[in-house]
């Protein structure tokens, strides 16, 4: 590959000041951002006093300075704590958990540097005043960011506020990334291109745009905002290095993805050592305390939804046992953790010999892989098509999960013909429980092909954690309520 430094000099000045919008695209949104935080702080300080102190001004024990100048101060050093956090960085908004805890570590750290001050200096704070501001501001601010963060996908969906992308390497892993890419629109990168040796004309429905050694000039040639660099192209140690020391000068940012797929950032740790990035991968933990705890969690959840929505499970199986008068439940063997059968429980959703009728529709599947699904069974009952709409069918499944056989998310739970018909990789689905809802869920459900409903279960697998659950299951409230959830 030519020196990405000599390329650079056949760029306008060089390469030095070429005009870039820099993501300015993103600067309306952040600065809106910025003003909402502002108001959201500002209504939980000024709650916070009101409910305190009323409308009378008071000292500070010890002080002759008022809460008024507190809560002002407040204010200034929780959105300053923001800034220092990035908060505000464009990388992070609209996809992941980072923009999250970037706004929450700037709470916290405010009320910690508050803590210690008190507590070096022997100022009296008033307890009630914190305790409220803190927790409501900070539920205010993360919700605001929901907020914003959905009208941002939105238009991201819709190929709007995205960076400009040109991805370099081999074809098979260029056609890989932008697979990866087009998965999440709301991490906000559109594939303008690739710089491949080894193809021409498109890759994954991406026009390649020339050889590695272009890459340079391209992303000048097309104002792109990232160059994205996978683990095979040829540009060498060498070769990489000049082309970042090319971009530092602009407004473009280079990322290299590594050659590893599915793992999340938990189980990432990076090591310089002697200028060389070391990537440690952690195993994934199948026993250990978290999986007791989320044991524990499951079966105090499930039974507090089936206290919850006992009404509404009264009404389902009323209906169902109205309709045709047969069994309101269904009991099927499936597969279970290490590849242990048991009984999973539905509401019958379906007519009562709907499995002898099973052998006389199957050319009529359209499921994928090893799975049976037809989007107009005519074996589903009219109630039956209703509480499928609805999910509202797999409730007595908080029974599987109060036993101990599923938990309330987790891997599909496959039937024993389908894991008769693995691959040897797919049997890692069943290295922990099957759960009520899962990342396939979320993401298409029916409508997922069957290569990607197991990479998704995979991961899933390998990268649990307590966050990745309740994300999880805050979507599945909105899949389950929304007109095109893929659910039949």
């Amino acid at each position: 590959m030519p020196d990405a430094l000599r390329q650079s000099e056949r760029l306008p000045n060089g390469g030095r000041k070429a005009p870039h919008r820099a993501r300015r695209y993103l600067s309306g949104y952040l600065t809106t951002l910025k003003a909402l935080d502002l108001v959201l702080v500002t209504s939980a300080v000024l709650v916070a006093y009101v409910t305190r102190f009323g409308l009378d001004e008071q000292s500070v024990g010890g002080l002759s300075i008022g809460y008024g100048y507190v809560a002002l101060g407040l204010v200034v050093a929780w959105v300053l704590s923001l800034n220092i956090q990035r908060a505000y960085d464009g990388r992070t908004v609209g996809h992941g958990v980072q923009e999250y805890r970037q706004v929450f570590q700037g709470s916290t750290w405010v009320f910690a540097v508050l803590a210690i001050l008190g507590f070096a200096f022997q100022i009296e704070f008033a307890r009630g005043f914190v305790l409220l501001a803190y927790p409501l501001g900070t539920l205010l601010l993360l919700t605001g960011r929901w907020g914003a963060r959905r009208w941002l996908v939105a238009r991201r969906k819709s190929g709007e506020l995205s960076d400009r992308v040109i991805l370099v390497g081999d074809a098979d892993h260029v056609a890989g990334l932008v697979g990866a890419l087009r998965r999440a629109p709301d991490a906000g990168y559109q594939v303008l291109g690739a710089c491949v040796d080894d193809a021409t004309g498109e890759v994954a429905g991406v026009p390649v745009l020339g050889p590695e050694s272009d890459v340079l000039l391209k992303a000048f040639e097309h104002h792109v905002d990232v160059v994205a660099v996978s683990s095979s192209a040829g540009l060498g140690t060498t070769g990489l290095r000049q082309l970042g020391w090319a971009l530092e000068a602009t407004d473009i940012d280079l990322v290299v993805a590594p050659g590893i797929m599915d793992v999340a950032g938990p189980r990432v740790l990076t090591r310089p050592v002697q200028g060389l990035p070391l990537i440690h991968v952690e195993a994934p933990r199948f026993v250990g305390p978290e999986r007791v705890l989320k044991n524990v969690m499951d079966r105090l959840a499930a039974l507090a939804v089936t206290l919850l929505l006992g009404p509404v499970m009264l009404a389902v199986a009323l209906a169902v046992k109205i309709e045709d008068r047969g069994p309101v439940l269904f009991r099927q063997e499936r597969v279970g953790q290490d590849g242990r059968s048991f009984s999973m429980f539905k509401f019958r959703s379906m007519v009562l010999d709907a499995e002898e009728r099973l052998a006389d529709l199957t050319a009529s599947n359209e499921g994928a892989g090893p799975l049976f699904k037809m989007q107009h069974d005519p074996r589903v009952t009219k109630v039956g098509a209703f509480i499928r709409r609805y999910s509202l069918d797999e409730l007595p499944q908080l029974l599987n999960v109060l036993r101990g056989e599923m938990s309330l998310v987790g891997p599909r739970p496959p039937l024993p013909r389908e894991v008769a018909e693995y691959a040897e990789d797919t049997h890692r689905r069943l290295l922990v429980r099957p759960g009520m809802t899962g990342l396939w869920q979320i993401s298409g459900r029916s409508d997922l092909s069957w290569d990607e409903a197991v990479r998704l279960d995979l991961y899933y697998v390998e990268n649990w954690n307590p966050i990745l659950d309740l994300m999880i299951m805050w979507r599945t409230a909105r899949v389950v309520v929304s007109t095109d959830s893929g659910a039949y």
